[in-house]
């Protein structure tokens, strides 16, 4: 009993004595805490206040200013635990934060990806909220961006939600980026036309419409021998902002060259198509047609015959 009771003495004095050649580190360890905790407090806000200031959405704000402040407390962590000289249980601590990371980035791989391509979205700014853009087959206005998705608004009203991975590494058309548009018209005019006059024409027309950017001139290519007209293209720019900006220049141009064309009595032809009667030998239509009653007669005749 008494042995007993002297070697559960013996281990108690011999942790108390450890304790207190420990003491100074452990303090100086709590210390190394308490700094590097204040320090990611400190981190923290001053990324919020630079962070806010910035281009970088305001949902990716928060993420990214806890995320760095996690990584100072992190490190101040590790810096104590090897002043305990317990450097084993600080390697144990990262191998298994490591474990667990990968762990849960192949589990949430396709968020992850996505939020990722929000940061650098937010970072990059490659569209804005109220853009005109086209990505993914979708077409219409940015009205939203937030960290994991974009929302676009379609002409049709349709509000359509596209991960932010696909929008950063799919093809992304901004309409809005330069607040110009060049619009394309095309026309036909009849073969039997004087080209050059059809295109001076065409030209003025387009000229004098109300918005066109007076910078940049009207140009108008030939561009082929189609089956009822000679096509060409008539192209020029306008101050763009929204779709109907464009849509309505484009509208103005087709009504003021129509217009042209019938002052200046130059057509623009219908589709011809040529039929085949099977007429042979320079016969006339209106021959073969009594001709071809008196076939459908005898054709009657005879099955009635039979």
């Amino acid at each position: 009993m008494n042995e007993a009771i002297a070697q559960v003495t013996d281990k108690l004095s011999g942790w108390w004595t450890g304790f207190l050649e420990m003491l100074p580190n452990l303090g100086v360890a709590l210390l190394v805490i308490g700094l590097f905790w204040g320090l990611s407090r400190l981190v923290k806000n001053l990324m919020d206040k630079v962070l806010h200031r910035s281009p970088v959405h305001d949902t990716a704000v928060p993420i990214v200013s806890r995320t760095l402040s996690f990584i100072v407390l992190a490190v101040g962590l590790v810096i104590a635990l090897g002043i305990l000289q317990l450097q084993e249980a600080a390697t144990s601590l990262l191998a298994g934060a490591g474990i667990i990371g990968l762990a849960l980035g192949l589990a949430f791989q396709d968020i992850a990806a996505n939020y990722f391509a929000g940061f650098m979205l937010s970072f990059r700014r490659p569209i804005v909220v109220g853009d005109l853009v086209e990505t993914n087959g979708v077409f219409g206005t940015v009205s939203e961006i937030e960290l994991r998705s974009t929302y676009i608004l379609t002409p049709q009203g349709q509000r359509v939600m596209i991960p932010n991975r696909k929008i950063f590494n799919e093809v992304l058309t901004n309409f809005s980026t330069n607040g110009e548009r060049r619009v394309d018209v095309a026309v036909g005019v009849s073969y039997g036309d004087d080209l050059e006059k059809a295109e001076k024409v065409a030209i003025a027309a387009v000229e004098g419409l109300d918005g066109r950017m007076q910078d940049k001139p009207v140009q108008l290519f030939y561009e082929g021998f189609g089956g009822s007209s000679i096509d060409f293209q008539l192209r020029f720019w306008v101050k763009f902002h929204k779709n109907t900006d464009f849509l309505a220049a484009r509208s103005h141009a087709i009504k003021a060259i129509k217009r042209a064309f019938d002052e200046n009595e130059i057509t623009i032809p219908f589709p011809i198509r040529t039929l085949d009667f099977g007429i042979e030998g320079g016969a006339t239509l209106a021959e073969m047609l009594p001709r071809s009653s008196e076939s459908r007669e005898a054709s009657g005749n005879g099955a009635r015959h039979h």
